[in-house]
């Protein structure tokens, strides 16, 4: 029997499209997170099924990669189609803070441990098919790249392979979304403010890394300069650029290729 206390899914008869909805109760956020799940019918409860958790931007929440992409149709359309595997879906909110919580922690509350610890265990206590031994991957947009690879490089023994779209790439750049001062965000130790310091203290230990970014984009700069600095540094990774800019038409599409790079991981 699988621990369902402090934790609260939706009734199969009302789910559609194979999409769950779960409120989790942590310490993290001194209350309560939601998340959005997609689970492939028949899963078996030993499958071992892989997680990929995909942090959406400012202004968003637990909804905001379904409703705004249909990424669990592609998902079930490609999955069927048998070019990618089964999957595990988990979009949760950032924590609800502000326009955006940066998934850092701050203002006594930790937005990284709700994403770090948090949806992994609870996947693996509420979704039949997810268990100990399920890969986990990350993605996110904007502020969602910025968590995902940060929080994927600083947690790599959870994450076999990271990615982003758009990414903000250092803490600075929240000031071009948030109305909320940047202070609220600082940290003990500025290497968690950065994507190239995060990724050069844990250079030794990275998994494989993945982000895009479009060409019309007004992070471009940010990104290409990562590119940049990443292979002065000798740090692995694959960095793409696409046509597009900061908008859901572009994450709708590429998203995908965060999915079948981490297909190429497992």
């Amino acid at each position: 029997m699988r621990e369902t206390k402090r934790i609260e899914i939706s009734d199969p008869r009302f789910e559609s499209n194979n999409l769950r909805f779960i409120t989790i109760k942590t310490s993290a956020l001194r209350g309560r997170g939601d998340c959005c799940v997609f689970v492939p019918p028949g899963l078996q409860e030993d499958s071992s099924c892989p997680v990929v958790i995909l942090l959406h931007g400012v202004y968003g929440s637990a909804w905001s990669w379904p409703f705004r992409t249909g990424v669990h149709i592609k998902v079930m359309k490609l999955i069927k189609e048998g070019r990618l595997p089964n999957m595990v879906i988990a979009m949760p909110s950032d924590g609800l803070w502000g326009d955006g919580s940066a998934y850092l922690p701050h203002n006594n509350l930790d937005f990284e441990n709700w994403i770090a610890s948090d949806i992994p265990n609870a996947m693996k206590q509420m979704i039949p098919g997810v268990t100990e031994e399920s890969s986990l991957f990350i993605s996110g947009l904007s502020m969602g790249g910025f968590g995902s690879l940060r929080i994927g490089a600083k947690y790599s023994e959870k994450f076999k392979a990271i990615a982003a779209h758009s990414a903000i790439t250092s803490l600075s750049q929240m000031s071009l979304f948030v109305e909320e001062d940047l202070f609220n965000y600082t940290q003990k130790n500025p290497v968690d403010e950065d994507l190239l310091l995060t990724f050069l203290k844990y250079r030794n230990q990275l998994p494989p890394i993945y982000f895009d970014c479009g060409l019309d984009d007004h992070l471009l700069s940010y990104n290409r300069n990562l590119d940049q600095s990443m292979n002065e540094n000798g740090i692995p990774h694959i960095y793409k650029e696409f046509k597009g800019a900061h908008e859901w038409t572009y994450w709708e599409k590429n998203i995908l290729n965060s999915l079948f790079f981490f297909n190429e991981n497992l």
